[in-house]
């Protein structure tokens, strides 16, 4: 049986609470008292991996090393912990079924019937333990997705009850995160819709150990003293979660509040050291003391959630306090702009990024925002889909090629400067064909890209069918658009620059995910750096 010891986080009352910033600051706390953590996710719906998934449905689709297309909660276990995480870090029902279903047409069962119980569940649980089994860590953290009382979720919490019956309970515990609402009529906290929460999961054979609760307003002894009667738990273990302005708060809180010590003290564990957050302070200190302030423009055609794109705004946080800046982000619709209301949607803006996505819905727009700052030497980042707008406007408006366009949207078109690659040309099924995961790429020397990374060679992740047609590679260097990034086994260009431009670069990979707390990514640093010198002299 695994040695590593188990947390299980599960949600109750309301969805949307934060259960991936609790685990990762509890993560990030342990791991700062000498323990080796790592964090995974089960997400209860039927999809193989969101990489199919509209991001209005489910956020950004995050993407590891290893080419695993995964939710967003993996961005901020990365984030947090400053470690990467892999395919086994993220796991759905749709993988479970699917596993138990192509074993069950292998044979696998013998002939018996496929229940949800044992088979469905021994998947679960064999996932749940694959992580430990690397011996790699000391404690495995698991988030269950959606809320207790879903249907979606039970066979997961039937997982999580045989878990700890198998492991113990001196190596298993579960957190449950619930909401204490505030009635404004009333003036007071409730705290009957948390009692209802741990009734229904201990309906299920499965008794939290610790809450973390929640709130708008500080909970009061006498609070904690009746959650800790009605819900079965130790008080110590009741423990405030207040709204905080930055997740990035949400670490130290929790230190505040003492979840890291209420858990070793469950799991049988000691504190190997003492707590050592002095980076993280540090960077709190700068975050919310910033030098400098300017305003970026992110366009994109998902802006209504802001999750859509939240590595990117993550990355520009990370890299202001780098540069002791406090970076407003002003989020454009790709839809609502044009060449004639442009300059008035980039009025005060210092620097604009023109964000990834799919097809044709918002391109123009895109077009027309590159087509600014590109006269107006304003500074630029492409990220994947945004590179490739950014060759099709130099093409169409420096080389004169009216109908450049990406085959993506018009495969017919006369100058397909965008084209899908030659290893995707015969994939017909969606889900997880895409060019995925980390490839090296070499830098030019003197590039805006090889001064930001300092090195020759990097490694970046990705994911995206099309790359910029090789056959007008040349003439786009010879009227200013150099690629200065290759990939040296394929020759994909990788990076582009405008070389009469003070800081216009498009990447065809995604930097972003690269961005932690504790190592900003540079090309964001440079990025940002850059848009503070054009405030200073516009």
């Amino acid at each position: 049986m695994a040695k590593s010891k188990f947390i299980f986080v599960t949600g109750g009352v309301s969805s949307s609470l934060g259960k991936g910033i609790i685990a990762a600051s509890l993560a990030k706390l342990l791991q700062s008292q000498n323990y080796k953590v790592t964090i995974q996710k089960f997400d209860p719906y039927i999809n193989i991996d969101p990489g199919t998934l509209n991001p209005y449905e489910h956020g950004e689709c995050y993407v590891t090393d290893d080419g695993a297309e995964t939710d967003l909660d993996l961005g901020h276990y990365e984030r947090f912990l400053n470690e990467n995480t892999s395919q086994s870090n993220n796991v759905t029902s749709g993988k479970i079924y699917q596993s138990v279903i192509d074993k069950e047409r292998n044979g696998d069962f013998l002939g018996k019937t496929v229940q949800v119980i044992p088979h469905i569940t021994n998947e679960i649980k064999l996932r749940m333990l694959e992580l430990s089994e690397s011996k790699k860590f000391d404690i495995v953290i698991t988030e269950i997705g959606g809320t207790v009382g879903d249907i979606e979720s039970l066979p997961y919490i039937e997982a999580v009850r045989q878990l700890i019956w198998d492991l113990g309970k001196e190596n298993a515990i579960v957190i449950h995160l619930t909401l204490i609402p505030f009635l404004s009529a009333a003036g007071e906290l409730k705290t009957k819709p948390t009692q209802h929460s741990v009734k229904a999961l201990m309906e299920s054979g499965v008794s939290p150990n610790i809450l973390v609760c929640r709130t708008e307003h500080q909970i009061s002894d006498n609070i904690k003293e009746k959650l800790a009667l009605f819900c079965n738990v130790k008080k110590d273990a009741v423990i405030q979660s207040i709204d905080a302005d930055s997740i990035y708060e949400v670490p130290i809180l929790m230190l505040k509040e003492g979840l890291n010590n209420v858990v070793l003290k469950e799991l049988n564990l000691s504190a190997q050291k003492k707590v050592r957050m002095e980076n993280w302070n540090n960077f709190l200190n700068k975050l919310q003391n910033p030098k400098y302030e300017i305003n970026i423009g992110l366009v994109g055609k998902y802006v209504e959630l802001q999750d859509s794109y939240k590595s990117i705004i993550e990355a520009m946080i990370h890299s202001g306090v780098v540069n002791n800046c406090k970076i407003n982000i002003k989020t454009i619709h790709a839809e609502k702009i044009n060449l004639d209301n442009v300059s008035k949607e980039t009025k005060d803006l210092s620097g604009i990024i023109v964000a990834p996505g799919f097809g044709e819905r918002g391109l123009n727009g895109k077009i027309a925002t590159i087509n600014y700052v590109r006269n107006n030497n304003i500074p630029f980042f492409g990220i994947c889909l945004g590179m490739q707008v950014a060759v099709i406007e130099h093409s169409r408006y420096v080389l004169n090629l009216d109908d450049a366009n990406t085959s993506e949207v018009d495969k017919n078109c006369k100058n397909p400067v965008i084209c899908i690659m030659e290893s995707q040309k015969n994939i017909e099924r969606l889900g997880g064909t895409m060019r995925l995961g980390s490839w090296k790429c070499k830098l030019k020397k003197n590039s805006i890209a090889h001064n930001s990374y300092n090195k020759l060679i990097i490694d970046e992740r990705h994911r995206h069918r099309y790359e910029l047609n090789g056959k007008y590679i040349s003439k786009l260097k010879e009227s200013g658009l150099e690629a200065t990034g290759i990939n040296p086994e394929t020759n994909l260009v990788e990076i582009v620059e405008n070389t009469n431009h003070p800081w216009f670069l498009g990447v065809q990979f995604h930097p972003e995910y690269k961005s932690t707390v504790l190592n900003p990514h540079p090309l964001f640093n440079s990025f940002i750096k850059a848009s503070m010198n054009y405030n200073i002299s516009n």
